[in-house]
């Protein structure tokens, strides 16, 4: 029996730039809300697909009374595969970050000690993060945890003890780490064993190759679930670009998703439950793949689609289902 194949996008809201989703995906803000009723993005997002990546928890830890915001404003089964807070997986981003609001607090103090020490995770950054997801766990919504490393993340033995430590703070949950440098994957054998041991699933990515690019070979390591993430291949953009979004502003063809929509099919022969999210998410890209991805798949294309989002994506003329004005009667 097959498992079960959820498919949804890295993140539902971007509401500005370029790559805005207002006026493509979601209705125009002009005019968005009618008799008193406030437009609800992931109402509206939840009424077409049944999971989604949450990002937002990258950036700051996340709080339990949002949480039980998006348990309600969802239906029975959705789930929510929620990023880690980079203080876990990018504590050099982190640094910077805190270094320069300290800097903007106190611009003659020497910052580079305290941010070296606030950086660390700590039990306390954990509990809070635990509580911060919690009712998504008590409503039956957590899908599973994201772990993901950047690219300066190499094989090594402090790098090994720490995602260690990190798997094991947060074995009670189902855990997905994204590792991209080759220097993983070299060590393919060591990879895996410390990943299975937690039973945390190695995440699959495709996004622009370079030199030191992980390798993959886009099988399953774990049979409780599966996870892919596709980034997109805008490798022009990837590392210089003008605005964050343009390393994103990528749309894959029928023909390129059906590399992922035949792994899907094999993962979901092997384990429990596969989720596959897409992040090219400039101008609501990542829907459209998503929707294109789940056609592929035999998977219902739930909700309507404005005309504008079928005018963008000729692709998905015909396939969607028009807003209720265009239904025929």
């Amino acid at each position: 029996m097959s498992g079960e194949i959820r498919i949804g996008t890295s993140g539902w809201n971007y509401p500005s730039g370029r790559g805005t989703w207002d006026g493509v995906f979601y209705p125009p803000k002009a005019g968005r809300d009618r008799h008193g009723k406030t437009f609800d993005e992931l109402a509206y997002y939840a009424a077409h697909f049944n999971t989604v990546e949450v990002n937002s928890t990258f950036y700051g830890q996340p709080r339990p009374e949002v949480a039980a915001g998006w348990v309600r404003r969802t239906p029975p089964g959705f789930e929510f595969s929620v990023k880690l807070y980079q203080k876990f997986t990018h504590p050099r981003m982190f640094k910077q970050r805190l270094e320069r609001s300290l800097a903007a607090k106190a611009p003659e103090a020497n910052t580079d000690i305290a941010s070296s020490a606030l950086a660390t995770p700590t039990q306390a950054d954990l509990d809070e993060f635990r509580r911060g997801i919690e009712p998504l766990a008590a409503g039956g919504k957590l899908g599973a945890l994201l772990a993901q490393f950047p690219p300066s993340f190499k094989y090594g033995d402090a790098e090994c003890a720490y995602l260690t430590d990190l798997l094991h703070a947060f074995n009670s949950y189902p855990v997905a780490v994204e590792l991209r440098h080759r220097s993983w994957s070299d060590r393919f054998a060591d990879t895996l064993a410390l990943l299975n041991a937690f039973e945390a699933a190695w995440t699959q990515i495709d996004e622009p190759k370079f030199r030191f690019s992980i390798q993959q070979n886009f099988l399953p390591n774990v049979r409780g679930f599966y996870y892919m993430r596709l980034h997109g291949r805008n490798a022009e953009q990837w590392w210089r670009h003008e605005h964050a979004e343009d390393r994103y502003n990528y749309f894959y063809n029928a023909g390129e998703l059906e590399e992922f929509t035949e792994t899907a099919k094999s993962a979901s022969a092997l384990v429990k439950k596969v989720y596959l999210y897409t992040n090219n998410h400039a101008s609501a890209r990542s829907v459209a793949n998503a929707a294109m991805l789940k056609q592929q798949l035999g998977e219902p294309l739930d909700g309507e689609y404005p005309d504008t989002f079928i005018e963008t994506y000729p692709e998905l003329a015909g396939v969607l289902k028009p807003p209720l004005s265009r239904t025929p009667l």
